[in-house]
């Protein structure tokens, strides 16, 4: 039987158009920052929204949750501008990552939230993204100052093109998948070899659907976070899909910026299983290669069906 690795451990540097994984360097962590790491698209933004209810609970937050719960790794600021926005936050910090655990300055003192879902789902919500992205969000991508690597390459018009590529190429040289972007099943398996660790928390987008007051629940005992039967149920209220989307333009501010539509797009349909009236017999075919070469049984059935890791 194999041994469960004991630590994770920093031994990859992803940059490129998007992500600058060093930007982590500049962190002064503190014992009761939360840390969200997410495969792209996968319910990100809905653990944000979470974890901000359980925080500051009838408080007012002090801006919106998605710009308080900062993603680390986007290159499209100053490094000077990010540590001071990192060390000017005085409430419980909850920051966001979409680095492979190689890549990523684990602190065993600190708390991880993993979510993710199947990669066909991930694929769908990625290309309806990736084909709306506004021309000032591209043009930020290409000639923002340090971008290492190539420049993002122009979505198109054919959704087969884009997951022909997704599905069988890679942006860094490790990779096999997950192009332009980079590699969604590489940082499930860099994660999933940690699960045994207890502050780590494995969240399933599917779950999320299911039975997202019992979702919120998990998340808050694993944040040792005390919430009331009433709060609960409040929060449950305002994680729904449609009060999110309600609230997309409020909440999420640079939407209307990075997106043709807004918060229409980048909260869009919240639903599972479109891959299956799109992708073809070849791209599935694929798929599952590639699963089969990266993950474990057991991890390829949780990232396909969810459910509680014990």
């Amino acid at each position: 039987m194999t041994q469960p690795l004991k630590s994770p451990e920093l031994t990859r540097i992803y940059q490129n158009h998007h992500i600058d994984s060093t930007r982590w360097q500049l962190l002064k962590p503190r014992p009761d920052d939360v840390i969200i790491a997410t495969t792209q698209k996968s319910g990100t933004t809905w653990v944000q929204k979470i974890v901000s209810l359980l925080i500051f609970q009838n408080q007012k937050p002090p801006a919106p949750f998605h710009d308080i719960s900062v993603y680390v790794d986007m290159r499209l600021s100053e490094r000077e501008e990010l540590a001071n926005t990192l060390e000017a936050q005085h409430h419980r910090r909850f920051l966001k990552t979409h680095l492979a655990l190689d890549g990523f300055p684990f602190h065993p003192e600190l708390k991880h939230i993993f979510v993710s879902r199947d990669g066909r789902d991930i694929a769908m919500s990625l290309w309806n993204n990736y084909h709306n992205y506004s021309p000032q969000f591209l043009d930020l991508l290409a000639n923002y100052p340090g971008r290492v690597g190539d420049s993002f390459p122009p979505a198109g018009d054919d959704i087969h093109e884009f997951l022909d590529n997704w599905l069988s190429r890679g942006w860094f040289d490790w990779e096999g998948d997950g192009y332009p972007y980079w590699s969604n099943l590489h940082c499930v398996k860099t994660w999933w070899e940690y699960r045994h660790l207890p502050n780590i928390l494995f969240v399933h987008y599917s779950d999320l659907l299911m039975d997202r007051k019992a979702q919120i629940e998990r998340i808050a005992d694993f944040l040792d976070i005390d919430v009331t039967p009433e709060y609960l149920e409040k929060a449950s209220e305002e994680a729904s899909f449609d009060a999110m989307k309600k609230k997309g333009d409020e909440d999420i501010p640079m939407a209307k910026v990075f997106f043709e539509g807004g918060s229409d797009i980048f909260i869009h349909k919240g639903t599972n299983g479109r891959w299956k009236d799109v992708m073809t017999p070849a791209q599935l075919a694929q798929y599952n290669k590639r699963v089969k070469e990266q993950l474990s049984p057991e991890c390829a059935r949780w990232l396909e069906q969810g459910g509680t890791i014990e």
